[in-house]
């Protein structure tokens, strides 16, 4: 039953001491990174889109420069001077010496025909009236054209500005350096995985992608194509292999272009996951620390517990055995008292036997003999016998008879032997030789010499205890001494060659109930109770021991005035 009690008892303090620290630890742990996730995540999408802007600004940055220049040749030159053989020439290795982007300069009249061209293929005499960029330039005035073939075959674009000049149009036409283009748009590097291209509104690439994908064709991705009127505009898609992509888009060129930023999500929130990893592991390791720490508190207080209840039991037993012990102590005294009085009248009748034998011999009517001779011995022996007995039942009587203070100058060199009498034939019996070194000088003390005596009694049955459990019968030696300190105070010493007491025992043999003999043997309570005399003297007592060599009880006590 108590077994189960036990088992009850820890399961409820393991739970509760696994339970109370480990949700606060989840909740703040899933709070701290549902925020810090959610922060990154913000933090992360809005520095894509702050690449997106900045380089789709360089890109316009870009355009608008080439527009200048070619804006900048048909406002300074005329008609007529630039179709002037090699003229195209010097004006395109100027433009080159500013800005390498072009790769060819031509001039068209107002029916599309190539007039002059200065550039690395045969374009002159083309006509382009009826192609779609001519056209728009004509009624737009300024055109930045797609990705085409056109007659050469090979992917470009090209910037075109038209002017009007007496009611007739012209038109002056760039083609772009695609490799340089594709170059200044690729250029962006975000992680492992970033890359960086141009789209057109239908989805066809007009730059090439550093992951695999031609000019003029249209890559697998299912890009989101924002509003017009949109701003940059980021989400996450899949692409045709599977793999999770974060997009960031912008709009370029009046809206006909789309700059497309993407990059792995597992790249781009790769510091999430680390976080994430390292708040597992966080998790782990306090989990597994609280639930190390509550399985070891838990195990030594329910341990606590039980040592706590096992003293309880084994202190009720000794209060029990201390409760039998003060009913013997009252009973020895009464039977102290009932016998000293038979012992009276022996020694009265043994007394009265001395006399009538005396007066026999005095009238004559007994003769000396040698029967007469032993029965005289015999009456002296029975005297010797009366006596002791009557001195033990005294010592009995002196020590169970007072429970109240008797305070009074005590003189150790008379008080000592009275107690040694009440154990020297204990210890004689066990082979033990006692010894006692009394200074002359020895100043008396102030107490209650029956409580003096308790504590004596208690040290002496002590030392026998341990020197027969150490020696058995043979070899045990006691020793008491006493003498002055600096004649303030007494010193009394209580030497043995028992058993010892080991270091941790040392610290503890005041503490009532506590005792290192077996079950029935001893309460706990002796030392506890001399100390408390001691104390209560006004005096000290101290132990110095070693386990197999020994013990010493040092009492100090003031004296007296």
């Amino acid at each position: 039953m108590k077994k189960n009690h036990y088992q009850t008892m820890r399961k409820t303090i393991l739970a509760s001491m696994i339970l109370v620290p480990i949700i606060p630890f989840l909740l703040v742990l899933a709070i701290g990174y549902y925020y810090f996730t959610t922060s990154l995540e913000s933090s992360t999408i809005t520095r894509m889109k702050r690449i997106v802007e900045d380089h789709g600004q360089m890109i316009e940055s870009f355009l608008a420069e080439r527009k200048a220049d070619l804006d900048f040749i048909i406002h300074s030159y005329r008609y007529e001077d630039l179709i002037q053989p090699g003229k195209l020439a010097e004006i395109f290795e100027h433009l080159q010496k500013n800005a390498n982007a072009f790769v060819d300069l031509g001039i068209f009249n107002q029916d599309g025909v190539h007039v002059a061209y200065h550039g690395p293929f045969k374009l002159t005499g083309k006509v382009y009236k009826e192609v779609d960029w001519f056209q728009k330039v004509l009624k737009q005035g300024y055109y930045t054209s797609d990705i085409f073939l056109g007659y050469r075959q090979i992917p470009h674009f090209i910037i075109a500005v038209a002017k009007e000049v007496d009611g007739k149009k012209w038109v002056i036409r760039a083609t772009i350096d695609s490799f340089m283009f594709n170059n200044l748009v690729k250029r962006v590097r975000i992680g492992k995985t970033g890359e960086a291209y141009i789209l057109n509104a239908d989805g066809i690439l007009q730059t090439e992608r550093r992951s695999g994908g031609n000019l003029m064709t249209k890559p697998p991705d299912n890009i989101k194509y924002p509003e017009e009127n949109s701003g940059i505009e980021s989400f996450i898609n899949t692409d045709a292999k599977g793999e999770k992509y974060l997009f960031t888009t912008a709009w370029l060129k009046d809206k006909k272009w789309l700059l497309v930023v993407r990059q792995e999500k597992a790249d781009v929130f790769q510091t999430l996951r680390a976080a994430a990893y390292l708040i597992i592991l966080i998790m782990i390791i306090g989990g597994t620390g609280i639930i190390g720490v509550a399985f070891f508190l838990c195990e030594r207080i329910v341990r606590r517990m039980e040592e706590m209840d096992s003293e309880k039991e084994s202190l009720g037993d000794q209060l029990i055995r201390a409760s039998r012990l003060a009913e013997l102590g009252e009973m020895a005294a009464g039977f102290a008292h009932e016998i000293n009085n038979p012992l009276q009248i022996m020694k009265n009748e043994q007394s009265l036997i001395e006399m009538n034998l005396a007066e026999l011999k005095e009238n004559g009517q007994l003769k000396p003999s040698e029967s007469l001779a032993e029965m005289e011995d015999s009456l002296d022996q029975i005297e010797l016998q009366i006596s002791r007995c009557a001195d033990i039942t005294q010592g009995i009587l002196k020590f169970g008879r007072q429970t109240e203070y008797v305070l009074q100058d005590i003189d150790l060199r008379n008080l000592v032997p009275e107690v040694i009498a009440l154990v020297e034939k204990k210890a004689a019996v066990h082979g033990i030789r006692l010894k006692q070194t009394l200074s002359e000088d020895t100043p008396l003390i102030h107490g209650d010499p029956s409580q003096l005596q308790q504590v004596l009694l208690n040290l002496f049955n002590n030392a026998i205890d341990a020197v027969v459990e150490r020696h058995g019968s043979h070899g045990g030696e006691m020793e008491i001494e006493s003498g002055p300190v600096d004649n303030l105070k007494v010193k009394i010493l209580v030497k043995d060659n028992g058993c010892g007491i080991s270091l941790q025992n040392s610290n503890k043999i005041f503490t009532p109930f506590f005792t290192t003999k077996p079950v029935g043997k001893g309460t706990g309570l002796g030392l506890s109770v001399c100390y408390g005399i001691i104390d209560n003297l006004g005096g000290t007592i101290n132990v110095s021991s070693e386990k197999g060599h020994g013990t010493t009880f040092t009492i100090i006590l003031p004296a007296a005035g």
